[in-house]
């Protein structure tokens, strides 16, 4: 059967030292997948630096970095291959501190299977929980609970029986599309690939046996419809131009009348090609390279699909996120996407809830912190093709990536497009923004005033609009204690509603822009996420980042508010500079350095400096 003899991908996890790597090492061992010179390597690795008092110790043939071996625990995802007479197998050991919770969502995210340990002398712990819940989010239905160190508790039945009882019900609120429960000890090898004298009072199968009888999702994969994200489009001569990708579910045969998304153009597949000839047909993980009956417009990040049934298409969905980095997730903070082959900048326009691993139980929140796993709105900045994660992991799983940072910040599994998405759509004006500036005789800017409270912001933003207004300029300045008069006056100063603050005045700045004003916005904006989304939003050459710029002591001396005073004595919470931080810009347009520069200069550097950028060119 193809079952018997197809690839099987596992990951073990669970909490902190349950044994998964000494787990797999023994059966690595057990199978006959250990070489001779591997064998050589651990025995002597077990007597120098082994927990097993010089007994063979299984753990150092999975854990392989220096740290793991002197600690005694897993840090980075091992995977490991083997085999056995009626299948292949690989392994991924998933690391199980908290803090590593990025390494479990990569192991999980292409696993057929998860083998969950729990330690029977310590029942279910909240890791495992937190890992039966990222794994049957990334898609693993299939999970054998392996309660193990049997050995450690004597082999005793009531401590296995308690162990599964205390998982039974998370396996309920999973909705597990499988679960079977084995005794056994990595240590002494009960019921891992042979049985043992040890459990007696189990006649169940062993955790091999198991495996090599689980399904692969291969099987679904090949029977979902057609879909294939391209990679590359290959042209080496005028007489050939063909999309080359990876088939991520489905069969496609030559002749298959299939669509281009997200533009939606229709074609016919006219060849199948391949380093070993042309094919008839193609199926799910199969790399080739199509050729269409005639010329549409697709690129790298479009998909070619079924036109009997093509993916969704939307630019805001619903999706699980699970947040790895050590900054928080704010609604309103700009990420670039990453899903498949295809790229887009990412905003989270809400999160739902929060879900409470100890009980599974949505929970308000307004922010994901590290590992926190949560349910959010997405909104991108272009239509995309995708399908719901658990039709399609491939199409419906997406990361987060810091666009400061370049770190991976989250992992997300779309659930449904937004309703929004699809009734909600641009309306076409007949007046432009060009327009509008030019029967003001001028080009739009957004002057963006940033710096400590007490550098200037507002007095200069002040003086910058009144010298302009005397050239004959159109202007408007957006001052932040104003706006928290109105707009944002439902806003307070936790990291949350600073985001927020400035996403909603970043968006009036832009609409202004559109309407050919030059926009003077003076806001503290400590952080340089929301100033990068603000100039993302702004037209090209047009945003103008003014730092500001006066030492901590200087603005603090000058404390025109009393501010300072009061976030010292405890009674302001949140102020930037005391205890929330300020992000100065790295390479700002104009730097005013307020030490050196009264308010009347700073103010004639930053109108020469923008002069040639807001005339009129001919």
């Amino acid at each position: 059967m193809a079952v018997e003899t197809s690839l099987l991908r596992l990951v073990t996890c669970g909490s902190v030292d349950d044994g998964k790597s000494t787990l797999i090492g023994r059966m690595l061992y057990d199978t006959g997948n250990v070489t001779s010179d591997q064998l050589a390597a651990l025995e002597a690795d077990s007597k120098a630096i082994g927990t097993r008092a010089g007994e063979l110790d299984f753990a150092l043939l999975v854990d392989g970095l220096m740290a793991e071996r002197e600690q005694g625990i897993t840090i980075d995802v091992a995977y490991r291959y083997f085999t056995t007479a009626t299948r292949k197998f690989i392994v991924a050991d998933a690391p199980g501190h908290t803090q590593y919770t990025r390494n479990m969502v990569t192991a999980a995210s292409s696993a057929d299977v998860a083998i969950l340990l729990v330690d029977a002398r310590k029942s279910v712990l909240t890791q495992t929980r937190r890992h039966a819940f990222i794994a049957s989010l990334m898609g693993v239905r299939q999970i054998l609970l392996a309660v193990t160190k049997m050995d450690m508790v004597g082999f005793a039945r009531e401590r296995f029986d308690a162990a599964v009882q205390a998982f039974v019900p998370i396996a309920e609120t999973l909705n597990l599309a499988r679960l079977a429960a084995i005794p056994v000890s990595g240590v002494t090898g009960e019921n891992v690939v042979k049985r043992g004298s040890g459990t007696p009072w189990y006649d169940g199968p062993t955790l091999l046996e198991l495996l090599e009888s689980a399904e692969p999702n291969d099987v679904h994969r090949a029977s979902a419809p057609w879909r294939m994200p391209v990679q590359s489009v290959i042209r080496p001569d005028q007489n050939f131009r063909g999309f080359a990708g990876r088939l991520s579910s489905g069969a496609v045969t030559r002749g298959d009348a299939v669509r281009i998304l997200p533009s939606g153009h229709g074609a016919r597949i006219e060849r199948i090609v391949t380093a070993d000839g042309d094919l008839g047909e193609a199926i799910a993980g199969q790399s080739v390279t199509l050729t269409l009956d005639h010329d549409v417009d697709c690129s790298r990040g479009d998909v070619i699909a079924s036109a009997e049934a093509p993916c969704e298409i939307a630019d805001q969905f619903q999706a699980t996120i699970i947040w790895m980095s050590e900054t928080p997730l704010f609604p309103g903070r700009r990420y670039a996407f990453k899903l498949g082959t295809t790229n887009a900048n990412a905003t989270i326009t809400e999160i739902r809830h929060r879900v409470d691993v100890e009980t599974f139980q949505k929970q308000p929140t307004r922010q994901l912190d590290a590992n926190a796993i949560g349910v959010c709105n997405v909104s991108l900045d272009r239509m995309i093709a995708f399908d719901a994660f658990e039709q399609n992991r491939e199409l419906g799983g997406f990361i987060l990536i810091d666009s400061e940072t370049h770190e991976t910040a989250g992992a997300g599994l779309i659930h449904f497009a937004l309703r929004r998405s699809h009734n909600v759509h641009w309306q076409a004006l007949e007046v432009d923004r060009k327009t509008r500036a030019a029967i003001k005789g001028q080009r739009p800017a957004i002057l963006w005033f940033t710096g400590l409270s007490g550098a200037g912001k507002s007095t200069i933003a002040n003086l910058v609009e009144k010298r302009l207004v005397s050239l004959g300029r159109h202007t408007v300045l957006l001052d932040g204690d104003n706006i928290r008069h109105g707009l944002n006056r439902d806003l307070g100063f936790t990291l949350a509603d600073r985001v927020e603050n400035i996403r909603r005045v970043a968006e009036v700045a832009r609409l202004m822009s559109d309407a050919g004003l030059i926009v003077l916005v003076a806001f503290i904006s400590p952080f340089r996420h929301e100033r990068d989304m603000a100039r993302a939003l702004a037209a090209k050459d047009e945003f103008f980042e003014i730092f500001i710029d006066a030492p901590l002591g200087v603005a603090e001396e000058r404390d025109p508010k009393g501010l300072y005073k009061k976030a010292r004595a405890g009674e302001l919470k949140n102020f930037t500079g005391i205890d929330s931080p300020y992000e100065a810009p790295l390479a700002p347009e104009i730097h005013i350095d307020t030490t050196k520069l009264s308010p009347t200069e700073a103010t004639e550097v930053i109108v020469a400096r923008i002069t040639s950028a807001i005339a009129v060119r001919v």
